[in-house]
């Protein structure tokens, strides 16, 4: 099929597009609402299954439209219950989403990209050069469709209660579709859900993350790894044209004392960035900003000459940190085994 000839997707649609369309098609304002709730409240996969709208109009829609939705193309599954999907978005490019059970939650790491162009040199997914930013519906259609629905006999896995902008791709180098994601996860007429329920990960690429800031209330991970400025720049090319310095300063203008939180990530690489003289950078860095630190353990790539730290020198790091008065903890890890760990999405599907 040619370009051209690929109907617009549906999911992706806010409901003020969703009320555009309906209208160019001669159909009544309201249909959009109708239209919104079957896609994000029903979910459904067909037209055939919107009941309250009229064949004509289904066959209309379905004339010039497509729902959007697209099952993974493949699955890995963890020896700790952590479920990696491979999704195909076109072009020849794939990318990968990681369902994470934990008793009653379940988190969908999601990616915005395929590929990404910050090139962090410990990371699996900026190996591979960017390839795509994901439209709107390319993002919606990994919260859609995972979990899947179970086959018969298998027990249902839990509805998501977190979405985390953490997989391929930096999310706010494709702002204006991720923005549009998370209208759509919030707004009343879409999934409803609280913002809180949503983080989004970047490396501190402004100025879209004032506008994140200003325009969103949801939750941000930034990736800081390193306070050491030539250190940072030398491992992330992103330091160079948005310093971490700047980042923060940018924070600090905004509340995180209540529900919205910040939290800053911290990869732990041995004899790099493991050490106390490190421990207390990041306490300056920090300054007076409320915050959590996620101390997370390396996973290792290939061609890539770094080492995890040892879990004692994790601990020393995170107490220091908490004598210091900063809230730090150690990220378990989770599904490793199957390349769906942090900093290990590379389009493979293992």
């Amino acid at each position: 099929m040619e370009k051209q000839d690929i109907k617009p997707a549906l999911i992706g649609m806010t409901l003020s597009e969703l009320q555009n369309v309906v209208m160019g098609g001669g159909m009544p304002k309201f249909v959009g609402k109708q239209l919104a709730e079957w896609l994000y409240d029903k979910k459904v996969t067909d037209f055939e299954s919107m009941v309250n709208i009229s064949k004509k109009n289904k066959e209309w829609l379905s004339a010039n439209y497509q729902i959007g939705r697209e099952a993974p193309s493949r699955q890995s599954k963890s020896a700790d219950g952590t479920v990696k999907y491979l999704f195909k978005v076109g072009g020849g490019n794939v990318i990968e989403s990681v369902y994470i059970p934990d008793k009653e939650r379940a988190t969908l790491c999601v990616s915005s990209q395929s590929g990404c162009k910050m090139n962090c040199y410990f990371c699996a997914t900026g190996k591979l050069g960017f390839k795509a930013n994901l439209t709107a519906a390319q993002i919606m259609n990994q919260i859609l469709s995972i979990p899947p629905a179970p086959a018969r006999g298998e027990e249902p896995m839990n509805p998501l209660t977190n979405v985390v902008f953490m997989g391929m791709g930096e999310p706010l180098d494709n702002f204006k579709e991720v923005e549009k994601v998370i209208e759509i996860l919030t707004a009343p007429w879409g999934l409803g859900w609280s913002p809180k329920r949503i983080t989004v990960s970047t490396v501190g690429k402004l100025p879209q993350l004032k506008e994140l800031l200003d325009r969103t209330q949801v939750h941000v991970a930034v990736s800081v790894h390193t306070a050491d400025t030539p250190q940072r720049e030398s491992m992330m090319p992103a330091q160079r044209a948005f310093p971490i310095s700047s980042v923060m300063r940018t924070l600090a203008g905004y509340d995180f004392s209540h529900q919205r939180r910040l939290s800053l990530e911290y990869i732990m690489w041995r004899g790099v960035n493991d050490d106390i003289a490190h421990a207390d950078m990041l306490v300056k860095l920090i300054g007076n900003i409320p915050c959590r630190v996620n101390l997370i353990r390396y996973h290792a790539i290939p061609g890539v000459d770094l080492k995890p730290c040892s879990e004692e020198r994790m601990l020393m790091f995170r107490n220091h940190l908490n004598q210091k008065g900063i809230t730090a903890t150690i990220r378990a890890s989770r599904g490793e085994d199957i390349d769906a760990a942090c900093g290990m999405l590379a389009g493979k599907g293992k």
